[in-house]
C-alpha cells in the first residue's frame, strides 16, 4: 500500500477560466476534496456565488508565509508597540476582563508591531482548539515520512479512513457533493462515513465538525503509535487496538500527541492545551486529562510560527495556511464589511453553558460561561495590510459575534492609520 500511495501523482490543477481561481478550490485535484470540485464548477461555470467575497479568490500559489525571514522565537517579535497599544488599548476603554486580545502588524516585515491587552488569561478556546489536533496530524506526518513531502500530501489525499463511533455525535453538517450527480447536500456525520484524511480535516477545520475533529485526533494518534504500518492500517485494526490497549495508555498517548507539539513551538500547558477529543463517542476509549485552555498569547505564537515556517517545517506551515484560508461563508470576526476584499485565514470557536435559575441566557448567550473566540491572519490586497489578531472573549448573555465583527472594522483601522502616520 505504502508504494501505491508514493507512485500516485501530485497533479496541479490549471485553471483556465477568466474569471480568477482560488484556494482551496484549485486544490481539487491536489487533495481530493469533493467540496472542491463544486465550487470549481460554479467558477468554471460562471454561476453567481454571493457566499464568496472578493478577497477568497487567491490560487493556491497566492498563499505565502510573511515571517520567513524572522529566525528567532516568536515571543521575540511580541514586544508593545507603543502607538499601536495605544490605539489597541483605546477600543476596549470600559470594558472589563471580558475582553483579550493580542495583535501584531507584520505589514513591513522589517518593522514588526506587537499590542494586547489581557493576553496572558486563559479561556476555553472551543473550536479554536481544532487547529493544535491540526498541528498534531501534520507532526505526526513529518515523522512518518520526515524527508519526503510528496509522501506526506498523497497519504493525505488517498489513505481513506472510517469515522467510526468518534465521529459521533455533532450538530455541525458536513457538505457532501456527488460529482456525477451534481448534487451537493449536507447532512450530519455518522458512523459509517468514509473519507480521505484530506476530506476529514476540511470538515474539521472548513464547517468546524466536532466528528470530523475526533477523526483527525485519532489518526494522528494512530501514526503515532502505528508508524510505517499506518499504511495499510485497516479500520477494524485501529479499533481492535483501542479495544485491546488500557484506557490509561490511549488517554497518555492522545495527550501527548496533541500537545508536545505545541510545546516544542515554546507554547507553554498554561498558554493553550487541548483536554481531549470532541465527542462523546470517542470518549468512550479516550479520558479527558484535565480542561482545555487557550489565551491570546498561545495562539498568537502559534500563528507566529505557521508565518514562520517553523510549525514543525515550512511546507507543514504554509499547507496549514491554505487549509485555514476561508472560501466559505464569513462569520463573527471574518464577516467584517471592511475584510471582503482581503484574504483571511481564521478559525473561530465558542463554548457557552447556561443556567435558567440565574436568568437569561441562549445559543450561543451563555450566563454561566460564555466563550467566543476568533483567531485571525488578514491580507489586504497589493500593498495594503498584513496582520494577525487574537480575540476571545467571555461576555455574559450575549452573543458576541456582532462584538467581533465590530471590532474587526475598528481593529482594522488602527492599523490602517498606523501605517498611515508611518509613512508621513
Amino acid at each position: 500500500m505504502k508504494k501505491l500511495l508514493l507512485l500516485i501523482p501530485v497533479l496541479a490543477l490549471v485553471l483556465a477560466f477568466t474569471v480568477p481561481s482560488f484556494y482551496p478550490i484549485d486544490g481539487y485535484e491536489r487533495t481530493g476534496i469533493d467540496r472542491l470540485a463544486y465550487l470549481q464548477k460554479i467558477v468554471r461555470d460562471s454561476v453567481k456565488y454571493t457566499r464568496i467575497p472578493a478577497g477568497a479568490y487567491l490560487a493556491t500559489a497566492d498563499i505565502k508565509l510573511r515571517l520567513t525571514s524572522k529566525k528567532d522565537s516568536a515571543i521575540t517579535y511580541m514586544t508593545e508597540d507603543p502607538a499601536l497599544q495605544k490605539k489597541i488599548s483605546s477600543l476596549f476603554y470600559g470594558l472589563d476582563a471580558s475582553y483579550s486580545i493580542s495583535v501584531l502588524d507584520m505589514t513591513d516585515t522589517t518593522n514588526l508591531k506587537y499590542a494586547a491587552r489581557n493576553e496572558t488569561r486563559g479561556y476555553q478556546p472551543g473550536s479554536v482548539g481544532k487547529l493544535a489536533i491540526l498541528l498534531a496530524m501534520f507532526d505526526q506526518l513529518e515523522k512518518l515520512c520526515p524527508n519526503d513531502w510528496g509522501a506526506r500530501e498523497s497519504l493525505l489525499k488517498h489513505k481513506r479512513v472510517k469515522g467510526g463511533p468518534f465521529a459521533v455525535y455533532d450538530h455541525h453538517t458536513i457538505p457532501l457533493y456527488d460529482i456525477e450527480q451534481d448534487k451537493l447536500t449536507r447532512r450530519t456525520a455518522r458512523e459509517d462515513d468514509v473519507f480521505s484524511l484530506y476530506e476529514w480535516i476540511d470538515h474539521m477545520v472548513a464547517v468546524s465538525n466536532n466528528g470530523a475533529a475526533s477523526v483527525v485526533y485519532r489518526e494522528a494518534l494512530l501514526l503515532k503509535v502505528f508508524g510505517e504500518k499506518y499504511f495499510d492500517l485497516t479500520d477494524e485494526e485501529a479499533m481492535q487496538w483501542f479495544k485491546d490497549t488500557s484506557r490509561k495508555e490511549i488517554s497518555d498517548l492522545a495527550f501527548e500527541v496533541v500537545n508536545q507539539p505545541l510545546r516544542d513551538l515554546g507554547i507553554s500547558e498554561d498558554e493553550w492545551r487541548l483536554g481531549g477529543f470532541f465527542t462523546n463517542g470517542a470518549e468512550r476509549y479516550v479520558s479527558r486529562q484535565g480542561g482545555s485552555i487557550g489565551s491570546p498569547k498561545g495562539l498568537m505564537k502559534f500563528l507566529v510560527n505557521i508565518e514562520q515556517g517553523k510549525a514543525v517545517d515550512s511546507l507543514s506551515s504554509l499547507e496549514m495556511k491554505r487549509i485555514m484560508y476561508q472560501t466559505e461563508r464569513r462569520i463573527r470576526y471574518a464577516q467584517s464589511k471592511t475584510l471582503d476584499s482581503a484574504a483571511v485565514y481564521f478559525k473561530s470557536g465558542s463554548f457557552y453553558k447556561c443556567d435558567r435559575s440565574k436568568g437569561a441566557c441562549g445559543d450561543y448567550a451563555g450566563n454561566v460561561f460564555n466563550y467566543m473566540n476568533s483567531v485571525i491572519i488578514v491580507e489586504h490586497p497589493d500593498n495594503g495590510s498584513k496582520y494577525i489578531v487574537c480575540l476571545m472573549t467571555n461576555v455574559l448573555r450575549k452573543n458576541s459575534a456582532s462584538d467581533h465583527m465590530y471590532l474587526a472594522g475598528r481593529i482594522d483601522k488602527a492599523i490602517e492609520e498606523e501605517i498611515a502616520a508611518a509613512g508621513q
